[in-house]
């Protein structure tokens, strides 16, 4: 008897065992995970992106000089949430997303200047000046860079408000923050970056105020193509004779999303709604003076959280960049541009999948759970066992 209890007492040391083996494995499952999901799926996806390269114009047969190419980035919507309408487990979630893909394509990607085309905040337009203190914090964690990187941001309508909401102090409060300006150059590149929630084409105060700035734009870049020594440019500082890229919040007019196509294009129940004017893309009069005005060779817009890319009648090639959120869209993205004076290259970089993520965080759960129940069924195997030995007739 007292070897059947000591051979049962061993046996029982085993489960203790087993159970601390078990602990181990479910900490090192659960750490593999979310190590992979939250940090090394955005290394694996975006170092699959590179800068597209500038087709260098040739002639006499020979290759031309070369000029610097500019590296960018354009990003839209990131629409960080409020204390009205964000709950904290969304934050926390949607934020992380965006602060983990930005972090890394910095570091990966190398870009020398970021842009942002506008609903940086989801509650701006209505934020009291502590929640918009609070919001500025986030985003400024949320997306640091170094110094050599710049950082430019255009206004949306959900930073300052559409056209009816918006106001001088609002609009204040944004360009204090982001600095923003209208007319930017580097490397011999022009960028125009335009309050577009301002170009309402009613003669408010506001609207007055940017179609002023944009013709004094305008007739800066008119100079800067005709050259230096024409007599009504005056003494300023000239700018690069370049044509210069357009960025603002809203589209261009176009009728609906119907001709637009890809991966990341607006669902096609959604491609033939039609756009209203002023609300989801320009008037057709805005439209018309912004390309008439700046004579641009590519616009970038934000706002409709999709992808698209429109050339407009006799002017430019358009590209719509889609939400950096996943509270926007399953595969967020972000544009590429290797931009030079004369010339320019775009490529999309696709951020990790939201229903991707979820389904590996699934697919983990579910083996944790086979694996429990595998380590109980082979427990109550051993007390059975251990058990019938108890219950065995005792011989003298």
């Amino acid at each position: 008897v007292a070897m059947i209890r000591l051979g049962f007492g061993r046996r029982n040391v085993r489960p203790l065992k087993r159970r601390s083996s078990l602990l181990l494995k479910l900490i090192a499952v659960v750490f593999a995970v979310l190590l992979f999901c939250e940090f090394l799926i955005y290394y694996l996806v975006i170092f699959r992106c590179d800068w597209p390269e500038v087709k260098t114009p040739a002639y006499d047969g020979k290759q031309a000089t070369l000029e610097p190419v500019l590296r960018a980035m354009f990003l839209a919507d990131t629409h960080l949430l409020g204390e009205i309408r964000g709950h904290w487990l969304d934050k926390l979630r949607r934020e992380w997303q965006m602060e983990r893909a930005f972090q890394t394509a910095l570091w990966l990607l190398q870009p020398e200047v970021v842009f942002i085309l506008g609903d940086v905040f989801d509650e701006g337009k209505w934020s009291s000046p502590k929640a918009w203190a609070d919001d500025v914090e986030r985003f400024q964690k949320m997306f640091r860079h170094p110094s050599h990187v710049q950082l430019k941001v255009v206004a949306g309508n959900h930073d300052i408000g559409f056209h009816y909401e918006m106001t001088t102090y609002k609009i204040k409060r944004f360009e204090k923050v982001f600095n923003s300006e209208r007319l930017f150059s580097w490397k011999g590149i022009n960028f125009v970056m335009v309050n577009s929630v301002a170009l309402e084409g009613d003669r408010c105060t506001l609207c007055s105020r940017e179609e002023a700035e944009l013709l004094a734009v305008s007739h800066r870049l008119n100079c800067s193509r005709e050259g230096p020594t024409s007599h009504q440019c005056g003494d300023g500082q000239p700018l690069p004779a370049s044509a210069p890229i357009l960025l603002q919040h809203y589209p261009l007019f176009r009728r609906s999303d119907a001709n637009c196509s890809g991966e990341d294009a607006a669902p096609p129940e959604e491609r033939n709604i039609p756009f209203q004017e002023r609300y989801d893309v320009l008037s057709r009069e805005a439209s018309q003076k912004l390309l008439w005005w700046l004579q641009p060779r590519l616009v970038l817009s934000g706002h409709t959280h999709s992808g698209c890319e429109v050339l407009h009648a006799g002017g430019p090639l358009e590209l719509s960049v889609p939400s950096f959120s996943w509270r926007n869209r399953n595969n967020p993205s972000f544009i590429m541009g290797s931009i030079t004076s004369t010339g320019h290259a775009l490529s999309k970089c696709y951020l990790p999948r939201e229903d991707m993520v979820l389904i590996t965080y699934c697919g983990a759960a579910g083996f944790l759970v086979v694996l429990i129940f595998a380590h109980f069924e082979r427990l109550a195997s051993h007390f059975l066992f251990g058990w019938n030995l108890l219950r065995k007739p005792r011989t003298m």
